[in-house]
């Protein structure tokens, strides 16, 4: 049976340079010694239950150093057991906040620092915090981003035609429309809906479409896109593996096991971005 539906599944790896960067409220936050641990068990899950992951690397972490920044060791196991390694920009900095000479810097220092690590090519790009959202040529404006970062500011046209200068070819976008923004106000939910990829300045995306996290939104789109086709994109923080909210194992196991089974039945791809690249090549 052939196949129209994808999983793509996403590890956002932070390390304590994620968390000293956090936009959350009360500052910089202490949880990046949980990454390497956790991380360790994430491999494990996806060994057992088959489905390939692909784990964002802030750059940095990739360097030599000691944890709670650094694990360029484990970076390299991420790798040998099969998942892809994408670039998480080099200290997890906000992309919307810098000019462009700023973005291709961290843009090229984490590719290097992922490739020179694990021996390979990094192609594949997250954007921290999934910013930037404003992105007028796919009907999304973000006023926030618009007052705080100024004039000099990076939009998703900017990051994609960077990404493209920098020698990347995929990266996850999280922007929505104001047709979205305006059904869900009206709904008070997301609206669950298959991915597909689209090409922003020469690089193909794929949009978030599912929470963060493995909650009954995440496991009704992975079934909607098995029926119909389309992609499923999901994702979390290894540092989340047991705080206990959506991101933690015991919602993580179902939505594996539930995904395997529908690849079992021939009703889901599980792809990684370097597919997508070589797909659409």
């Amino acid at each position: 049976m052939k196949t129209n539906a994808s999983l793509l599944m996403f590890w956002d790896y932070d390390t304590q340079w994620g968390g000293d960067r956090s936009r959350t409220p009360g500052g910089p936050k202490d949880w990046g010694h949980l990454e390497f641990g956790n991380t360790d068990r994430l491999l494990e899950l996806h060994a057992e239950y088959g489905v390939p992951a692909t784990f964002a690397v802030v750059g940095a972490a990739a360097l030599p150093g000691e944890r709670p920044y650094h694990d360029p060791a484990q970076v390299r196991r991420i790798h040998a057991s099969g998942h892809e390694v994408a670039s998480h920009s080099f200290r997890h900095e906000w992309l919307p906040g810098l000019d462009h000479a700023g973005l291709v810097e961290t843009l090229r220092a984490s590719k290097d620092a992922l490739e020179q690590c694990i021996g390979a090519p990094v192609n594949s790009f997250v954007p921290p915090y999934n910013q930037p959202f404003d992105y007028p040529e796919g009907m999304a404006i973000s006023i926030a981003e618009r007052r705080e970062a100024g004039r000099h500011r990076t939009g998703l046209g900017d990051l994609c035609a960077a990404l493209k200068e920098t020698g990347y070819a995929f990266c996850r976008v999280s922007y929505r429309t104001v047709a979205e923004k305006i059904w869900e106000i009206v709904s008070r939910k997301q609206k669950d809906a298959p991915a597909s990829i689209e090409v922003i300045r020469g690089i193909r995306c794929t949009r978030m479409n599912a929470p963060g996290g493995f909650n009954a939104q995440a496991h009704r789109v992975l079934d909607l896109c098995a029926l119909t086709g389309g992609i499923v994109v999901v994702g979390g923080h290894p540092h989340s593996l047991h705080a206990g909210n959506t991101q933690d194992e015991r919602m993580l196991v179902p939505f594996l096991a539930h995904a395997r089974d529908l690849h079992k039945q021939g009703m889901l791809r599980l792809l990684l971005p370097r597919d997508i690249i070589t797909e659409g090549s």
